[in-house]
């Protein structure tokens, strides 16, 4: 065993430099802290009347994405004011997920940290399967992913005329699918980056923080949406009871 995780361990020294390897630990640091920023953001729209979810808490995560964007690392000298956009970016994501989670909570409490534990395993597979891949392998998918997420769009916009069920699978599997390549695809890009250059760790944390985010949801609405149609087949199964009260 000892053997086989050394040799995992030194697959990743063999693939990536030691500034490239540097540089994805400042990146996935950032992105542990804006998980924990965006669950705190999710427990003040549950249990406190601070913030909640809606117009205003929406708004104010663009304003901190726009001011993340905005604001130039000038070598790290903003550091400190970038990465308290990007924690405000992500508490406030965390809060616009207030009612979902309120919805799930009602359902079964326990499906938040199942989809949390299957969120974290396939985004790290897909982690590890990039960096491990052949330098730009995964790069290629950046048009497929752009019409993926076009079609998406699409899906999600029609469905707002048409209510069809149909088409919110659709657009829930679709979605779930792209997230899972855009983390493939992401991580790859920043190693690209990091080689030509880019030390901003910052920016690139927050890419994945949108593919975790996204991919959390999506996995969450699939496990409620089971546990929805598992209690209603019970009921189905169940018989009514005047029946019972009859063959008695």
């Amino acid at each position: 065993m000892a053997p086989s995780v050394q040799t995992f361990i030194n697959s990743f020294s063999n693939k990536l430099e030691e500034p490239v390897r540097q540089h994805l630990k400042n990146v996935y640091a950032c992105l542990t802290m804006s998980t924990m920023a965006a669950a705190a953001g999710a427990s003040i729209h549950l249990f406190t009347n601070i913030i909640q979810a809606g117009f205003l808490a929406s708004v104010g995560a663009l304003v901190c994405f726009f001011l993340l964007m905005t604001t130039p690392d000038d070598n790290g000298k903003k550091l400190h004011l970038r990465i308290g956009y990007l924690l405000g970016f992500a508490g406030l994501t965390g809060v616009g997920m207030g009612p979902l989670l309120e919805h799930v909570i009602l359902l079964d409490p326990n499906l938040i940290s199942t989809a949390l534990a299957g969120t974290t395993l396939v985004f790290i597979s897909f982690s590890i399967c990039s960096m491990l891949a052949e330098r730009g392998k995964w790069l290629y998918l950046g048009g497929t992913l752009m019409t993926l997420l076009n079609t998406v769009l699409l899906l999600s916009f029609a469905n707002l005329f048409f209510g069809s069920n149909l088409l919110f699978q659709a657009h829930l599997y679709l979605g779930l699918v792209m997230m899972c390549g855009f983390v493939l695809y992401d991580t790859q890009l920043i190693i690209e980056k990091r080689r030509m250059g880019s030390k901003d760790f910052v920016a690139h944390s927050m890419d994945l923080f949108i593919d975790f985010i996204g991919m959390f949801k999506r996995i969450l609405i699939i496990l409620s949406q089971k546990v929805t149609n598992d209690r209603l087949g019970q009921i189905r199964r169940s018989p009514p009871a005047g029946n019972v009260e009859t063959e008695r």
